[in-house]
């Protein structure tokens, strides 16, 4: 089971997380924000509030997000290098 363990915000909404298995990977939340459930993440200072609780990333307001969402939707951090 694919679990988040560090979990940082980034800019452009985005998160720096690092995963069970050793993997890091970076999402990007900006396809999400329309979703009335995370409209609150559209402040960037609210969007800062990220912390992991049980395993993925949660906000305020019981706003969470599913761990095999992020890990599967989210780039490598080493593609990312690559990329750049």
């Amino acid at each position: 089971m694919i679990r988040v363990i560090s979990a940082t915000a980034i800019a452009d909404f985005r998160l720096h997380l690092t995963f069970n298995n050793g993997e890091q990977r970076e999402f990007d939340m900006r396809p999400y924000l329309d979703y009335p459930v995370f409209e609150p993440l559209k402040n960037p200072g609210f969007f800062a509030l990220a912390k992991v609780d049980y395993g993925t990333v949660t906000w305020p307001g019981e706003i969470d997000i599913a761990p095999e969402t992020l890990f599967y939707k989210g780039i490598s951090s080493v593609g990312r290098a690559l990329l750049r």
